[in-house]
């Protein structure tokens, strides 16, 4: 059966007929596709996750008014839309003095990977489903009053019409119009300019070989090697924690003054995150035997150079599938690559 499916496709003339269990399994093969739409808005993949159970619940509640003008997979976004809308109107956090975003979550690409193909043989439509979930991306879009953020992801990630986002948030044509340019002047402010300054795809052989030797730095805590790496207003924050650093001299003197030089027993685990390259760092514990999470570092690479670091802490491992813990007997200058970039 299509994802897109209508009324007529359940063998129903309306949803109110449709039993909890396959309710349950309809709403079910969007979970993926609904959760990244959530995190999006929110910038949370907790409150994503939340929102996703509000949404089946309020979908249940309501699976009455559902006509059949729409696809189940429209309605269904449309309520999940309105739940984040609902979310940020009770609590919207506001970004921290230096614009870094403190509840910045990262998002696994083994997740990514479930997402429908969709238009997987546009060339265009790839690059937009992988910037849109870039932390760039997330970090700009949080910075969006809650209405023009969701005109922009409906717009311009999702594609929808603007008569379709009108109807759904109660505006005019008019009125969207008017909320997405908005929306794209304020992303503006925070965006590379240009698709080049992007990061540089998983399969880039010269992002694979800065990483490669981005990693072998860091485990060296080799700090003048790692300044040579960074563009010269490179950016460094690590949410939750308050602080961002913007420039070479900043982030290094950030690391020096952190004791981040003279570290010993380090090793790393190569993976990527919201479609970038990261890696995973564990330090050597000797009370347990075995080496235990760090922190992880996900990079923005422009021009053969690193544009940004955001780190995260270790607290983040288990939901990237990321090891509990190395083997003490393992080489630290043998990286562990997780999954492939």
């Amino acid at each position: 059966m299509s994802a897109d499916t209508r009324l007529e496709e359940l063998g129903v003339s309306q949803l109110g007929e449709v039993d909890e269990p396959a309710f349950s399994g309809l709403a079910e093969r969007h979970r993926r596709e609904l959760h990244v739409h959530c995190y999006r808005m929110l910038g949370s993949f907790e409150d994503a996750e939340d929102t996703v159970q509000e949404t089946f619940l309020r979908a249940w509640r309501r699976r009455e008014t559902f006509e059949g003008r729409s696809t189940f997979r429209a309605w269904l976004y449309g309520i999940a839309t309105n739940a984040c809308l609902d979310l940020l109107a009770k609590r919207r956090p506001e970004p921290a003095t230096g614009g870094e975003v403190l509840w910045l979550q990262p998002y696994p690409d083994r997740l990514l990977d479930e997402l429908p193909a969709g238009d997987a043989d546009e060339p265009e439509a790839v690059a937009v489903a992988r910037e849109t979930i870039e932390l760039a991306y997330l970090v700009a879009v949080q910075h969006l009053a809650p209405r023009p953020r969701a005109v922009l992801i409906l717009r311009d990630v999702l594609g929808w019409p603007a008569k379709n986002v009108g109807e759904l948030l109660g505006d005019s044509v008019n009125s969207v119009n008017s909320a997405l340019q908005r929306a794209r002047a304020g992303m503006r402010e925070h965006l590379p300019a240009q698709r080049q300054d992007w990061t540089g795809g998983e399969g880039d052989a010269g992002t694979r070989e800065l990483v490669r030797r981005y990693t072998d730095a860091s485990v060296a805590t080799d700090i003048p090697a790692l300044a040579a790496m960074l563009r010269d207003d490179v950016r460094c924050s690590m949410p939750p924690t308050p602080g961002l650093h913007v420039g070479r001299d900043a982030v290094v003197n950030d690391w020096v003054e952190g004791g981040f030089e003279g570290m010993k027993g380090l090793r790393a685990v190569f993976t990527s995150v919201n479609r970038q390259p990261a890696v995973a760092f564990y330090l050597r514990r000797k009370p347990e035997g075995a080496y235990l999470p760090l922190t992880i570092d996900v990079l923005r690479v422009t021009g053969g150079a690193i544009t940004e670091i955001v780190t995260f802490h270790d607290d983040q491992f288990p939901r990237l599938g990321l090891p509990e813990r190395l083997p003490a007997d393992g080489d630290e200058s043998d990286p562990i690559l997780i999954p492939a970039l």
